[in-house]
Formats: structure tokens, sequence, C-alpha cells
């Protein structure tokens, strides 16, 4: 099976008072499908599993798996068979939009937005389940300070959540070229780097 990693490196800048504006280090996209056309957003019907904070700041392929084990136990708890789509995951090209459904499948009031530059990580590959994707977030408290949540969902196929992590991967380059662009990420930097690498993983 193929395995393509779109690696960030952790970008130099000048010092800032306070966290306001983070970097993501790194995007996984584990595929074996043709990538499908760019499209402006993607969305579709999800099962919100819930966040759990995580540690650590590096984040390396398997780094969500004891995170989404654990809220892939409390879920299964009170798991139906059917698939029970509770909310409406938006990938855009610079927030993600967590939209909460009702009973009848339609949109609530309620919505959680993410801000894809401060989605330090994103994986659609996990041992528990291959229809669940997640993503790691820094979540910026009202004293300033930050913690590291990792949030999941269930998609309906596996497929779907590898286009949600396609989706992810799209909205963070988008958002990489406009804070290139906008000057938040300095031009001349050794370490603006974005590698991509295939592997080889027999399992």
């Amino acid at each position: 099976m193929l395995k393509s990693k779109l690696n960030v490196l952790t970008l130099k800048k000048e010092p800032l008072p306070a966290v306001i504006f983070h970097e993501p280090e790194a995007i996984e996209l584990c595929t074996t499908t043709p990538l499908m056309k760019t499209r402006t957003h993607s969305s579709c019907k999800v099962t919100y599993l819930g966040k759990v904070s995580t540690t650590g700041m590096q984040f390396l392929s398997g780094c969500t798996e004891k995170p989404v084990t654990e809220l892939w136990k409390k879920h299964t708890l009170t798991r139906e068979d059917v698939f029970p789509a509770n909310a409406l995951l938006e990938i855009r090209p610079f927030q993600v939009w967590l939209h909460h459904l009702d009973h009848k499948g339609e949109a609530t009031v309620h919505m959680d937005t993410f801000q894809v530059a401060r989605i330090a990580y994103c994986t659609a590959d996990h041992n528990v389940s291959p229809n669940i994707f997640a993503w790691v977030y820094r979540e910026i408290n009202d004293d300033l300070s930050y913690q590291m949540d990792c949030h999941a969902v269930e998609c309906e196929s596996k497929l779907e959540a590898k286009k949600l992590a396609h989706a992810m991967m799209e909205a963070f380059k988008k958002t990489f070229h406009s804070m290139k662009s906008d000057g938040r990420i300095h031009r001349n930097s050794s370490s603006e780097e974005v590698s991509q690498e295939l592997e080889s993983d027999d399992g």
C-alpha cells in the first residue's frame, strides 16, 4: 500500500507576543486511489466522536492512534448498528466547519470552527477503524495559552475518510501559500521546506 505524507518543517519567524498564530507541522494522507479534482471545499456527513487533549509538539505517524482509540471506545458503548451521522464536516481553504445536526439530520445553529493554520496534524489512517478521520488542533485559551486537542470523526466509508484527508491537505497548501504571500512566513528562511515522500507499507 502506498502511503504519501506531506511534512512541513517548523518555520522560523520573529518572536511574537503570546500565541496568536501557528503553522501546521504535518499532514498525513494515506491513499490507494487517484486524487480527486481540486474543489473549493469538501464536505460530508460524519459522526463526531469528540475530542481529547494530547501532549507533545512534534506529531509523527501514529500519534493520533492513542487518543482516537480512547474516543472510539467511548463511542462504541452507545453505538447503533446504522451509521449515526450527527454532524456535517466542511473543509474550506482556510477554515474547517463542523455543523452539528439534529435528530432529523438537519443543521442546527451550533457550529464549531477550526482555523486550518492551527491544525498541527491530520490523518485518515487508524487501526481501530479505517473510517476515522482525525486532526490535532491548537486550541487557544482565554489567557492566550494553548492546548493540543485531538478531534475525530467517523465517516461512512474508508474512501470518505481519505477524501477528507486529501481535502485537508489542499486546504493547508492554500493557507500556507497565502501566509507566504502575506509575509507571515519569511520567504528566505532555510527552514521553509515542504517535503513529500512515498513509502511502501506491506501492511
